[in-house]
Formats: C-alpha cells, sequence, structure tokens
C-alpha cells in the first residue's frame, strides 16, 4: 500500500470516527443535558468539516502532482 493511498484511508476513516464520537455526544447530550457533551459534539463535527476540506484539498493536490 503506498503513502497516499494510506494517507487517503487514514483521513476517511478520522472523519468517519470523528462523525460516530459526534453523533454519540449529541445523544449523551440530549439524555444528560451536560454542556461538555454538546461542546464535544461541536467540536467533533467541526473537526470531521476540517478533515474533509483537508482530504478534499490533499486530493486536488495529488491530481496536481506528476507521480
Amino acid at each position: 500500500m503506498s503513502l497516499r493511498t494510506f494517507h487517503i484511508i487514514f483521513v476517511v476513516v478520522s472523519a468517519l470516527l470523528t462523525l460516530g464520537v459526534g453523533i454519540w455526544s449529541l445523544v449523551q447530550y440530549r439524555s444528560e443535558h451536560a454542556k461538555a457533551m454538546l461542546a464535544m459534539s461541536v467540536g467533533s463535527f467541526v473537526l470531521m468539516a476540517l478533515l474533509l476540506v483537508y482530504g478534499r484539498w490533499f486530493l486536488q493536490k495529488l491530481k496536481d502532482s506528476p507521480l
């Protein structure tokens, strides 16, 4: 497996994991009303969005790369 392939898989898996944590913490917030869970949920969704933006940037960079 090439380093590029590993990098793409790692970013996708990381985005999915942050989505899972965000959903889990949102469910916990709805049942416990703990503000920490809401903050964790928002933070996870923001991080997931940033990972997706980074992944798209990386794929664009790969398209322009000669290798």
